[in-house]
């Protein structure tokens, strides 16, 4: 109940930042959603010369592209740590999170809420619905279910991968190349990972599983024959990225000396 109490204020006070400057928050929107769908235009430019692309369909790649973005928005939303570095490290604020009570990644994580994130998520339902209504796909008593495992999965993936990068900043004071290098490694798990050589897939699967929070989950969907016995690792997979971003995470924190070591 306190992690949650403080979840309120945090949020409270994001709310009055954004109300007083309304016109950032919608822009920001905006601009999230103009990203988006600068890649949904792009899918759909690249299906303007090619019927299938590694024998998906254009539908079935929209519908991956949907579900790509359902737990991508919501990991921007709590893992907004972009700037972790320069503002925690270098310029020493890491100090201020430590001498209080709450866990400190918590903490984190709720300074930097970006609620303006999940705009992003809500566009990807309305893809993935537009696209599996076109698909016609069956839905059984139990999708919805396996929908939220496979996002919580998913989500736990994308924190566990970047959680273990912003803990290289307890080590190195310029880890900041290696952030961009992981995001451009993510976007690929938008597309079917069977259009990748061998080496692509392999990183995609065991090593940044980035094929686990969009093309895994969304061919469960599609083609659980074939595809469905990967997709169930999703969780697992998950849980173990997590864990291992964690305990990067904790060993970086008890190495911390403060902003003048």
């Amino acid at each position: 109940m306190f992690y949650a109490s403080l979840f309120v204020e945090y949020f409270k006070n994001y709310l009055k930042r954004r109300l007083t400057y309304r016109s950032d928050f919608w822009i920001e929107v905006l601009s999230d959603l103009l990203f988006q769908g600068m890649n949904l235009i792009f899918i759909l430019v690249v299906f303007l010369h090619t019927p299938l692309l590694g024998g998906w369909s254009q539908e079935q790649v929209v519908f991956i592209y949907g579900y790509f973005m359902v737990p991508y928005g919501i990991f921007s939303c709590f893992f907004n740590l972009w700037g972790f570095t320069e503002r925690y490290i270098v310029k020493g604020e890491m100090d201020r999170v430590l001498t209080r009570p709450a866990y400190n990644l918590w903490q984190l994580i709720l300074e930097n809420l970006d609620p303006a994130s999940l705009s992003g998520t809500v566009v990807g339902l309305i893809i993935m619905g537009y696209a599996g209504a076109q698909l016609d796909l069956p839905l059984s008593w139990h999708d919805p279910l396996m929908f939220v495992l496979f996002t919580l999965g998913a989500i736990m993936i994308y924190g566990g991968v970047y959680i273990a990068l912003t803990s290289i900043s307890f080590f190195s004071d310029a880890p900041t190349g290696i952030l961009p290098l992981m995001w451009n490694i993510q976007n690929y798990g938008r597309y079917p990972v069977n259009i990748y050589n061998k080496t692509i897939k392999f990183i995609l699967t065991f090593v940044a599983p980035f094929g686990f929070v969009g093309f895994y989950p969304a061919a469960y969907f599609m083609d659980r024959e074939e595809w469905g016995w990967v997709a169930l690792w999703t969780p697992v997979v998950g849980i173990v990225f997590l864990s291992i971003g964690l305990s990067l995470w904790n060993y970086g924190v008890k190495r911390y000396r403060g902003a003048g070591s």
